[in-house]
């Protein structure tokens, strides 16, 4: 069947059959590699993209579940205010160790960030618990989310 996806702005026609999860869309058909496959059951949030704004599952979304969504990847995160805001903390604090599940992170934390712009601890565990780090980057990654936060209440 096929598909007409938005993606980081551009409009994409795919041909899958409609069960297809959205995260192999991207890596496979489409070739948008940043996102990655850990779990394919929503619990490591490896895969995680932006729908509309909100921090989803790709996953376990099927292609034909989109429709005229919007949908960004991390390959675009860092052009909205808050991506741009949690890739320079995450740079600032050094959060990387492997790198496997930072673009899950990532994504899950600028969807905290643009939805919530002075998360509490408990907003940052909260939108953060369905992500997971085998490096043990938690702390770091806290860190970063409070600085991007602080960031993102000054202009520009």
């Amino acid at each position: 069947m096929a598909f007409a996806i938005t993606i980081n702005g551009i409009m994409h026609s795919v041909e899958v059959e409609g069960d297809t999860p959205l995260l192999w869309v991207l890596r496979d058909v489409l070739g948008m590699t940043g996102t990655k496959f850990g779990c394919g059951m929503a619990l490591c949030g490896a895969c995680t993209v932006h729908i509309n704004g909100a921090a989803t599952r790709s996953c376990i979304t099927t292609i034909e579940s989109v429709g005229t969504s919007k949908i960004t990847t991390i390959e675009a995160i860092g052009t909205t205010r808050a991506g741009e805001k949690i890739q320079k903390a995450w740079l600032d604090h050094e959060v990387v160790q492997c790198g496997y599940c930072q673009s899950g992170q990532i994504m899950s934390a600028s969807a905290l960030l643009a939805d919530n712009p002075q998360p509490t601890d408990k907003d940052i565990d909260d939108a953060m618990s369905g992500n997971i780090c085998r490096c043990g980057t938690y702390v770091r990654i806290r860190e970063a989310i409070k600085l991007a936060a602080q960031m993102h209440g000054k202009a520009g």
